[in-house]
C-alpha cells in the first residue's frame, strides 16, 4: 500500500482533490453510536495568590463550561462534520444525567437514546483550569455494568438504530454500559444486519471486541491487550498484527499521539506521521478521531484514506484549547497548503476556539464590530489603530439582516460575503465573525475579549457591550478617527 499524500501538481491554494471530495462525503454519513456518555465541566479562572489554609492556588471563578463527554465527545464530533447520529447511552437519574440529556438533544441532527436507571451516578469529570493549564481534574463515575434488563433493552433499540445506519462505533471508556456479554452481542448484531463495527476499546481484554471490523487502540492499550513491546513502529505492526489474528480483526488502526497513527490490516501496513502544527491539548482527541474514520466508512470511503482523515482531524483538535471538534471547513483548509484571507472568515464556534488559542499563547484579543459597507479610509485608520492596542483583532460583521434593520434601506450596498472578504484582507484585522443579531453582545459574551475598541466618534457609554468586556476586567478604548470620511458621505456623492 502507498500512504496517500498530497500531490506536487495541485494548485497552491486548493486542497488535494480526492480528499477534500472525501471530505465534502462526511455529511452524508450515517452513524450510530453506543458507550459511555459523560459530563465534562470545565471550571475557567485565574489565579493570582495561595490559600493561607493550605499550600494550595486560589481559582477565581470567571466562566464555566459543560459539555457531554466520553461517547457524548464522539458525537459532538460526528454532527460537526455533518453526519447524521443515533445515540444510545445510560445516565443516572440524577441532575447531571439530566444535564447531559439536554445537551445531546440540543446537538444537531442526533437521534438521541439517553436510557435512565434508577440509582445509578451519572459520569462527571470536572476540570479546573488557568492560564490554559489544569490545576485539578475531579470525577464522580459508577462503573458497574448497568442492570441486565436495562443492557436488554439497549441492545433490542441498538439492533433497530443499527439496521438504520452504516457504521456502529461503540466508545467503551469502561464505565459499565458495555460491560459484561454487551459489546460481543453488538459484533454479533453487526455481522447479521451486514453493518461495519468499529470499536474504541478499553482495558486488556479484547476478546470482548472478537471479530469486530476495526479496533482504534492506543500504544499502551495495544501493550496491554498483547503482552507485546510497542517501542518502535516495527514493535507496533507486530503487535497490531498479532491483535489482529488473535482475535479476528479486520483492521487494527493504532493511535500513537505526537507520531500519528498505524493502520495493520491484511493487506499490509500503513503508518501517517502526525499533522499537528501546535500541541495545545490532547484532551477528546482520539474521540475525534475515532468519529472521523466512522463517518468516512459510512460515507463509503477506503480504510486508508479514512485513517488518512483521522489523522488529520486529531491533528486539527490538538491544535485547539479544551475538548474541541474538527468540522468539514478546518479540515478542508488543512488541505490546503497555503493559507487565504478567506479562511480569517469564521463561525462562531471557530471564533471562540481561536481566541482561546491566542489567549492561551498569553495574547491580549481586541474585539470591534460594525457594518463595513463601502470601506473607506476612516474604517481602515480606525481598524488599523484598533490592531495597535491588542495582539490580535477581531471583528464582528453585522450580517445583512442586521446591517438592513439598523442602517434601513438601501443598506447594506454589498452583501455579508463581500464586505467579510475585503474586511479579511486587512493585515490590520485577524479574525472576521458575521452576527445576525442587532447588537455584538451575545458575540462579545461568547469571546471575551479583553479589550473592546470603537471609535472616537462614539462615547465610552455609547459603546454597546461596554460593561459586559468591564466586567470581567477588560478594557473599552476608543480609536481615532478620519474626519470627512463615512459610509453615508459616501452614498450622498454617489448621488449626486
Amino acid at each position: 500500500m502507498n500512504q496517500i499524500s498530497l500531490g506536487p501538481s495541485q494548485q497552491p491554494d486548493q486542497p488535494h482533490p480526492d480528499l477534500a471530495e472525501a471530505v465534502r462525503r462526511l455529511s452524508h454519513a450515517s452513524v450510530l453510536v453506543v458507550g459511555d456518555v459523560m459530563l465534562d465541566r470545565y471550571t475557567y479562572g485565574s489565579v493570582s495568590r495561595i490559600s493561607q489554609e493550605a499550600p494550595v492556588p486560589i481559582l477565581t471563578i470567571e466562566r464555566e463550561v459543560a459539555l457531554p463527554g466520553g461517547a457524548g465527545n464522539v458525537v459532538r464530533n460526528l454532527t460537526a462534520l455533518g453526519a447524521a447520529t443515533a445515540f444510545i447511552a445510560v445516565v443516572g437519574d440524577d441532575q447531571e444525567g439530566s444535564d447531559l440529556t439536554g445537551l445531546i438533544g440540543g446537538q444537531p441532527n442526533v437521534e438521541p437514546w439517553l436510557l435512565v436507571q434508577g440509582g445509578r451516578t451519572t459520569t462527571v469529570k470536572t476540570r479546573l483550569i488557568a492560564a490554559g493549564q489544569q490545576l485539578l481534574r475531579t470525577d464522580r463515575e459508577d462503573t458497574d455494568p448497568i442492570h441486565p434488563k436495562l443492557a436488554d433493552r439497549l441492545a433490542r433499540i441498538a439492533g433497530d438504530a443499527m439496521a438504520a445506519t452504516s457504521v456502529t462505533v461503540l466508545s467503551d471508556y469502561g464505565k459499565g454500559v458495555l460491560g459484561a456479554d454487551l459489546a460481543s452481542r453488538f459484533v454479533e448484531a453487526a455481522k447479521r444486519t451486514g453493518r461495519k463495527l468499529v470499536v474504541d476499546p478499553r482495558g486488556s481484554d479484547f476478546a470482548r471486541y472478537a471479530g469486530a471490523d476495526i479496533v482504534m487502540p492506543n500504544r499502551q492499550e495495544l501493550a496491554a491487550a498483547t503482552g507485546m513491546p510497542v517501542d518502535s513502529e516495527a514493535a507496533i505492526v507486530a503487535a497490531g498484527e498479532e491483535l489482529r489474528r488473535r482475535h479476528g480483526f479486520g483492521a487494527v488502526v493504532v493511535t500513537r499521539g505526537n507520531d500519528g497513527m498505524t493502520l495493520v490490516e491484511a493487506g499490509g501496513t500503513q503508518h501517517f506521521p502526525a499533522e499537528a502544527a501546535d500541541v495545545y491539548d490532547t484532551s477528546g482527541c482520539g474521540d475525534t478521531a475515532l468519529a472521523t474514520l466512522a463517518a468516512a466508512l459510512a460515507a463509503q470511503i477506503e480504510l486508508p484514506t479514512a485513517v488518512r482523515l483521522a489523522n488529520l482531524a486529531a491533528g486539527i483538535v490538538v491544535g485547539k484549547v479544551g475538548t474541541a471538534v474538527a468540522r468539514q471547513d478546518d479540515l478542508l483548509a488543512a488541505l490546503s497548503p497555503q493559507r487565504s484571507a478567506l479562511r480569517k472568515i469564521v463561525g462562531r464556534d471557530e471564533a471562540v476556539e481561536q481566541v482561546e488559542r491566542w489567549r492561551h499563547k498569553g495574547w491580549r484579543v481586541g474585539f470591534t464590530n460594525g457594518c463595513f459597507d463601502l470601506l473607506h479610509p476612516g474604517h481602515v485608520h480606525m481598524l488599523e489603530e484598533a490592531r495597535e492596542r491588542c495582539d490580535r483583532l477581531v471583528v464582528g460583521l453585522n450580517g445583512d439582516a442586521s446591517a438592513s434593520r439598523i442602517k434601513g434601506p438601501p443598506c447594506p450596498i454589498q452583501p455579508e460575503a463581500a464586505r467579510a472578504a475585503i474586511l479579511a484582507s486587512l493585515a490590520s484585522v485577524d479574525l472576521v465573525c458575521i452576527f445576525d443579531e442587532d447588537t455584538p453582545e451575545a458575540l462579545i459574551e461568547a469571546l471575551r475579549p479583553d479589550a473592546l475598541i470603537k471609535g472616537a466618534n462614539y462615547t465610552l457609554d455609547q459603546v454597546v457591550g461596554a460593561e459586559q468586556v468591564q466586567s470581567w476586567g477588560g478594557k473599552v478604548l476608543l480609536a481615532g478617527v478620519l474626519p470627512g470620511h463615512s459610509t453615508a458621505a459616501t452614498l450622498a456623492r454617489i448621488r449626486e
